[in-house]
């Protein structure tokens, strides 16, 4: 009898979420080398604000957005991509870096015709979020930085290390064994997930990790973020909103402090409470209407 994946159903499952959400499954040759598969509206809209939703590292992107997907999609044209070398998002170029990443997605965006767009990004994407708004101040508006720390420093990586009880980053990031996995859902999630059994655990492993695990190597050994001990961050121009949750433990929450008096005067923080470093996740409720009043002036 043939192994029943968990994973692999659940993925269905979020598949379905972006579909009845009015968002199909497309990919875009945004260059020569670079193919960009997302998820979007099949036509382009001025009606709707445009949202580009820029996932963290780990799992694709409908693992991480569905909630912001079925919540954001009925007021804005959302746009949810894979970054390169996560799920059908590849490149023949030897560029690694979050800046190469950010540069991508600007070209997805001129090929989709989005003129104007308000970015959000979780964590690794919180630093493509960052460089976008950087280098393109007339074309991203408002911006949401989550769990991201974008001022990260060479000491921020050595702390990092030591609270997961690790040799290196890319064991807590890329794990290969079910312990490793537990250390980064035990910093990842306010909850304890130690009761999982290890056959859902290698699932995960193998549906969600092990897949161009060399390319994702050479994304963490390639970030431009975090290799001195100063954070080296121009302000943006754009208003910029915060959120963080107040047990992350992967980037703590100081450094959400510290990160908004580095991006200038239009930047705020919510912080939210019993969260860790996937609050969108762990209180989608609470995340999405702060995001909401940020984009729109209201809650609903």
């Amino acid at each position: 009898m043939p192994f029943l994946s968990l994973v692999s159903l659940y993925a269905t499952y979020l598949r379905r979420c972006f579909a009845s959400s009015g968002l199909t499954p497309q990919s875009i040759a945004v260059d020569n080398d670079t193919t960009i598969h997302f998820w979007g509206p099949e036509k382009v809209s001025a009606d709707k604000p445009a949202l580009l939703m820029i996932h963290g590292f780990g799992a694709t992107a409908i693992w991480q957005w569905r909630t912001q997907v079925q919540f954001f999609s009925p007021d804005f044209r959302v746009y949810v991509p894979d970054l390169v070398f996560f799920g059908n998002s590849t490149t023949k170029s030897e560029e690694r870096s979050e800046i190469f990443q950010a540069t991508c997605l600007g070209k997805l965006m001129e090929q989709l015709g989005v003129e104007k767009f308000h970015v959000m990004g979780t964590s690794y994407g919180g630093f493509v979020a960052y460089h976008m708004a950087s280098m393109w101040p007339e074309k991203v508006q408002k911006v949401v930085i989550a769990s991201s720390g974008v001022n990260m420093k060479k000491g921020d990586n050595e702390s990092l290390i030591k609270r997961a009880g690790l040799e290196k980053v890319e064991d807590l990031l890329l794990p290969e064994t079910t312990d490793q996995l537990r250390t980064l859902t035990r910093l990842t999630v306010s909850r304890s997930f130690q009761m999982i059994p290890n056959f859902f655990l290698n699932d995960l492993l193998q549906r969600l990790f092990a897949e161009n695990r060399k390319e994702k190597l050479e994304l963490l050994k390639g970030l431009t973020l975090g290799r001195t001990e100063d954070a080296n961050l121009a302000p943006l121009q754009q208003d910029v909103l915060i959120v963080w949750g107040n047990q992350d433990q992967i980037f703590p929450l100081n450094m959400a402090y510290e990160l908004k008096e580095l991006l200038g005067e239009k930047v705020r923080l919510k912080v939210l409470e019993n969260t860790s470093h996937v609050p969108q996740i762990e209180d989608s409720r609470l995340f999405n209407n702060a995001v909401n009043k940020f984009f729109c002036g209201s809650s609903r």
